[in-house]
């Protein structure tokens, strides 16, 4: 069971989010609230697996710093922003100061059932998980290392940054799991990625899709 702090301002959203998340098995709401401050305290007595935050609350601190807030305190947590556009400067941070455990997602998403699922996943398990809208309209920056890819490896690498695990590449892309393998290997290879440093290499290929994707 994966528990969830909804952050919304808007009291109609904020009941959508939480009939949404209600109806999905193996989720559970534990706390709504309307504010980032209201956010920090919260998730300091629940410890939500995860909180899924609006970017404006309509006062300080915004999503994004009430999320670092809570990171500080509880880096176990796993982050979601909402936002009702396309915010690349919120994409252009996460990727510059290499964090891990959030997700991005839009809000005409939420009645996405697998993006939302997929994203509260991933930002769960510590990965970075991107909007299937935002991750479709990017294109690799011309002489960047992920450009160097072949079509297929970026077509893997784009499936990783929407949150689907090796299962669902194989699944969509009509491929054996061990061919998936190879070619995030491959990837990790192509892109100077290792095990060795503070980050999964697979958060380090998806923060260099976001480098060098326009």
């Amino acid at each position: 069971m994966v528990t969830i702090l909804i952050v919304e301002d808007e009291g109609l959203f904020r009941d959508m989010l939480k009939i949404s998340l209600g109806s999905l098995t193996d989720l559970e709401v534990v706390g709504a609230v309307s504010d980032g401050n209201a956010a920090v305290e919260a998730a300091d007595r629940l410890l939500p697996d995860v909180v899924l935050m609006d970017i404006e609350l309509g006062c300080d601190p915004n999503g994004i710093a009430a999320g670092r807030a809570i990171k500080e305190q509880h880096p176990e947590i796993g982050i979601i922003i909402l936002s009702a556009h396309k915010e690349r400067e919120y994409l252009n941070l996460m990727a510059a100061q290499e964090l891990s455990g959030w997700s991005y997602l839009l809000k005409q998403s939420v009645t996405n059932a697998e993006a939302l699922v997929r994203a509260i996943a991933g930002a769960a398990s510590g990965l970075v998980v991107m909007d299937p809208s935002v991750v479709d309209k990017m294109r690799p920056r011309q002489g960047s290392l992920t450009a160097g890819l072949t079509p297929r490896q970026q077509e893997v690498l784009a499936m990783m940054a929407q949150g689907y695990n090796n299962s669902a590449i194989a699944e969509h892309l009509v491929l054996g799991t061990k061919s998936v393998e190879n070619y995030i290997n491959a990837i990790y290879q192509e892109l100077s990625l290792n095990h060795n440093g503070p980050l999964h290499p697979r958060v380090q290929a998806v923060l260099s899709y976001i480098r060098d994707s326009d």
